[in-house]
This record gives C-alpha cells, structure tokens and sequence, in this order.
C-alpha cells in the first residue's frame, strides 16, 4: 500500500466495527447501507484483505479486522477529544452511568466537590442496573462492579465490595448480640441473599437454611438500608456505603472484623481506551481517585 486510504473509508470501517452492523453504522453516519459497504470494499481493496467475514446476510471482524479495529477506534477516540476540548475549553458534558446503590450512597454526596473544582463540566448521571456500551460511546465513564477486567477498557479500582450486617440499635434494647450465630435470633432483611450465606460462613456458623424463613426482601441495597434503620431487621450492607449513618447512630456494624466478599468483585472507575486522553476524563478520574483516597486514609472504606 503506497497511499493513504480515502478518510471516508477509514470511517465506514470504524463505525460498522464498532456496531458490528452496516446498517448501525450506516444510521450513525448518515449515509445509505449500500454507501458503507460501497466504501468498506474500496477499503478491503486499498489494503489488499477482508475486513469483514459476510455470512448469510450477518458480518463479522475477520482477523485482519480485529487487528485493525482497536487502533482505528483509538485514533477516531483522539480526534474525537481533541475537537471536544478544543470546543469545550475543558468544559462540555460528562455522561456518567452507576448502578443505583454506589451512585446514591457513594458518588452523589461527594459531586459537589466536583462541580465546584470543574465548574465548566456538566455531569449528565444515568443511575440504572443495565451497562450502556462505554466502548461504543453511549456514555464518558462508568463506576461498575466486576473483576475489572474488560477488553478495550480502563479500569481504577474504587471499593472493594465487602458486606457485614448491619442493624438499627434499637433492636438491641430487646434482644442480645454476643456472637454471630445470635443473629439467627434476629429478622433478617433478603434472607435468601446470597451474601448471608457468605457471611455466616465467615463467621464460622455455617450455612444456615433460610429457605422457609419468613423477612421482607427488597433485593436493592438501598431499600434494605432504609428497612433496618427503620428497626425492621438486619441487613447485609457495604461500609463503604453507610459511614454517615454508622457515625449518626442510626446503624451500628456488630461484628466490624468479619466482612464478607463475592469471588473478586469490586467497584472500579471504567472507561474506554480510545477516550482516556478527553481533558473531561481525566479531571473525573484525578478527582474520584484522589476522594478514594482520601476516605481510606481517614479509615472510612
């Protein structure tokens, strides 16, 4: 090859990569399927190989394709950047997505420090249980649970997802909590999640059957918070999350040396390779690790 592709084709390329369809990336561009694949075989033709394997009306990255992709994607994410910052002098919108109960008891009351460092930066926060494609551009940056280890992505650890029970202290005026196994005395918020099971066994009770047990189940964190500090029972709760309400009273963390973790899953920073030059990302990044860090140096993770 002794010149360089044709801009237009590059493009085609990079957004059907991305959608895995050329009818997605045809949408995108605002130009006709026949035009994306019209230019996509100009490309395969210009580099001398297939870029897609076409089966039965379906495509697919073929080899050649898949080594190519990242790199186009990065350079298109770099463009991208540059053009936004230079529009929005490091301002602009950040499209943040979190699941409910680290956006509501983590990030929300720490985003007035942001906003008040990057004035120029509007955060749009999508809080929802699905994970919108940060590869795909559907948001800037996410704070997701997981193993961190996702392809095209970067990742910065946040919290370690560990639970313990929690309760509200007024149902200690009633009954004693000596010893772990005591908590079998106790309601029990989500009885069937699997963390009790998990806890219990860390705690050297064993594994308790809750299969007949009777206790009201939210299945959201968050409610289950409220309920226990509504003296409704014990639930299994994230420290990291309820610091405030541990220091007001309104928790307390009977046994604070016996946590609890599922396999290796943590909370971390993500977002995608391409964009981690965007001035925007960065200045979340600094900011949410240097509070990450501050809170574990005050001993509240």
């Amino acid at each position: 090859m002794t010149s360089f592709p044709p801009l237009a084709a590059i493009r085609c390329f990079e957004a059907a990569a991305r959608h895995r369809s050329f009818t997605a990336a045809a949408a995108e561009l605002s130009i006709t399927q026949a035009a994306v694949s019209f230019q996509i075989k100009l490309l395969e033709e210009r580099v001398g190989v297939a870029l897609f394997d076409r089966r039965a009306g379906k495509i697919a990255l073929s080899e050649a394709g898949q080594r190519l992709a990242p790199s186009i994607a990065e350079a298109f994410g770099l463009m991208r950047n540059a053009f936004d910052d230079l529009s929005n002098i490091a301002g602009g919108t950040l499209r943040v997505t979190a699941q409910v109960s680290v956006a509501t008891n983590w990030l929300i009351p720490r985003l007035k420090a942001f906003q008040t460092r990057h004035p120029k930066i509007t955060l749009s926060l999508d809080v929802t249980r699905d994970v919108p494609d940060i590869l795909r551009g559907d948001v800037d940056v996410g704070l997701r649970a997981g193993d961190g280890k996702w392809p095209g992505v970067v990742a910065h650890r946040l919290l370690s997802a560990e639970c313990t029970p929690m309760l509200s202290p007024t149902l200690l005026t009633f009954s004693k909590l000596e010893c772990p196994a005591d908590l079998l005395e106790f309601p029990l918020i989500d009885p069937l999640d699997h963390w009790w099971d998990q806890w219990f066994k860390a705690a050297g009770v064993g594994a308790p059957d809750f299969s007949n047990r009777a206790g009201i189940r939210v299945l959201n964190q968050q409610l289950a918070a409220r309920a226990a500090i509504a003296g409704q029972g014990a639930a299994m709760l994230m420290p990291a999350f309820y610091q405030d309400e541990l220091t007001a009273g309104l928790l307390v963390e009977p046994f604070p040396s016996i946590h609890c973790t599922i396999g290796d899953s943590q909370y971390w920073l993500i977002y995608s390779h391409a964009s981690r030059h965007s001035t925007k990302i960065r200045a979340f990044r600094d900011w949410i690790l240097e509070e990450v860090a501050s809170a574990t140096s005050l001993n509240r993770l």
